[in-house]
């Protein structure tokens, strides 16, 4: 896994599961912790993820709230935006562009 970017914007590439949650919650706490505004986690890079790396994306979007900002969401890859949906969480989460029209829900 690897983080690069700073307080405004950060992409997360490779994985971001169990070994890497750690590392991932540090470095994006940090950057939570150190900026103002909207902060921008671009995900395009990244190649595999489990429950523990969904998690991480939650607890940042929740410590961010607490700070006064927003976690917005960028390049999600096609499965994890099926995730998103089948959890629910695209409707907690804000995401640049939304969600392609092939994993929403049918009304």
């Amino acid at each position: 896994m690897h983080i690069r970017g700073d307080h405004a914007e950060l992409v997360v590439g490779g994985r971001l599961d169990v070994r890497s949650a750690a590392d991932a919650r540090a470095a994006l706490h940090t950057a939570v912790d150190s900026g103002h505004g909207d902060l921008m986690l671009d995900l395009s890079e990244l190649d595999s993820w489990d429950a523990t790396g969904l998690g991480v994306i939650m607890g940042v979007h929740r410590r961010a709230g607490r700070a006064g900002r927003r976690l917005v969401l960028r390049g999600v890859p096609p499965q994890l935006q099926r995730v998103l949906v089948a959890t629910r969480l695209h409707r907690i989460l804000a995401i640049e562009g939304g969600l392609a029209a092939e994993v929403l829900p049918r009304v």
